[in-house]
């Protein structure tokens, strides 16, 4: 039982009941009181609360039985938005979802340069621009939470260091702060990917590892129902455990790394030197696979081998209890999953599943949203369900 003074447990309460709302998507009071064991008493303070400040929203049910329509309680979903953000190199993905994690905008930058005081203008602009486009709702855009390719310190918010871009030690979020008013929150793309897919898609999943391989290789680890970030927030770089001792030299300054093994873009670099192409994309490699090219399949088949080198390693390390592997050229692989499994034969390697991700490169900004949402709300917990990709747009999102 929990005990406190008053003023703590009306917030735990509050907590109790919203996530229990978002979790349910829509409730009675009856309900509620049932799952959190409040009583009715307290349900309906807390309710009316929520009712007065906007957050919920009551509906009656039509029904065709004697006596009163239910009512019934959700999320008032747009009460206010949350923006994500994923900055990656050379690009930026801007993503605005409803407190009901659906995403209703998203669109891509192009961005030409590695100028970190451009890059931070742009991204100011940016984001004052949807504060103003979201500003006829009743909370507008309530915070902004931007996924670091890199080394992301917890405590500050600052990059430690960001490899494709170079950035040593730049407080990133200190230096947004100073231009804007919204809340900002800085992370780790992978921690926020491995967020999304327990939040989204494996919510009974309190041990969840996720790796991608698209650009070099990220790793977000969710350890007994949270985020795992170590010491300092820098956990989760395994793209940097060596895997060849003395092997090729990477950018970290040590050599071997599994990320130049296996990640797509040393993969792609590899078969255009052998095959004497240029700017070759997955679905080039899609087709070349579908012709049956023998060199391009001995490629991948090496490059699921480096894989399973590294994931046995982590296997080890930490029993997961769901794989979630985000990798374009294995969706496109025929029964990579099963082949990759194949690979990690160890008699001491126990992991529960290893699956495709479904959120593929929309991960890191459906972490952030959720991410988002869930410190606006201060719920314990959150879940939502599967995101409805027929409702990202480049309009303007809001009449």
């Amino acid at each position: 039982m929990v005990t406190g003074d008053s003023s703590y447990i009306k917030k735990l309460n509050r907590s109790l009941i919203l996530q229990k709302i978002i979790e349910h998507e829509i409730l009675s009071r009856a309900d509620l009181s049932k799952i959190t064991g409040l009583n009715k008493a307290t349900i309906s303070v807390q309710v009316a609360d929520l009712l007065d400040e906007g957050l919920v929203c009551e509906t009656e049910l039509e029904h065709h039985s004697v006596g009163r329509k239910p009512i019934m309680l959700s999320i008032n979903e747009g009460a206010g938005y949350v923006l994500g953000i994923d900055l990656d190199y050379k690009s930026i993905i801007y993503t605005i979802s409803n407190l009901k994690g659906q995403p209703v905008y998203e669109n891509e930058e192009k961005i030409d340069t590695d100028d970190y005081d451009f890059i931070i203008n742009n991204l100011v602009r940016k984001i004052k621009d949807y504060q103003l486009r979201f500003s006829n709702s009743p909370y507008g855009i309530v915070n902004a939470v931007i996924g670091i390719h890199g080394t992301v310190n917890k405590k500050d918010g600052s990059i430690r260091f960001n490899p494709r871009y170079k950035w040593l030690r730049k407080n990133i979020k200190e230096d947004l702060q100073k231009e804007l008013t919204v809340p900002l929150f800085i992370e780790n793309n992978a921690n926020l990917s491995a967020f999304a897919e327990k939040v989204y898609k494996h919510h009974h999943s309190n041990n969840l590892l996720t790796v991608i391989l698209t650009s070099g290789i990220g790793s977000g680890m969710i350890i007994d129902g949270g985020l795992h970030k170590g010491f300092h927030g820098y956990a989760g770089e395994m793209g940097h455990m060596i895997i060849f001792p003395n092997g090729d030299p990477c950018r970290c300054g040590n050599h071997g790394c599994w990320e130049l093994y296996a990640s797509e873009p040393k993969l792609l670099k590899k078969l255009e030197a052998e095959l004497q192409q240029t700017n070759l994309s997955i679905s080039d490699i899609q087709k070349l696979l579908e012709a049956d090219h023998i060199i391009v399949k001995s490629y991948i088949d090496r490059f699921l081998q480096y894989i399973s080198i590294g994931l046995n390693n982590i296997i080890n390390m930490y029993n997961p209890e769901t794989i979630v592997m985000n990798s374009e050229l294995l969706k496109v692989y025929p029964e990579s999953v099963e082949k990759l499994k194949g690979y990690l034969i160890s008699s001491v390697s126990e992991y529960g599943e290893l699956v495709l991700s479904d959120l593929e490169n929309h991960s890191c900004v459906l972490g952030a949203c959720a991410y988002g949402t869930q410190h606006f709300l201060d719920v314990q917990e959150i879940q939502f369900s599967f995101p409805e990709k027929q409702r990202y747009t480049t309009k303007n999102p809001v009449s």
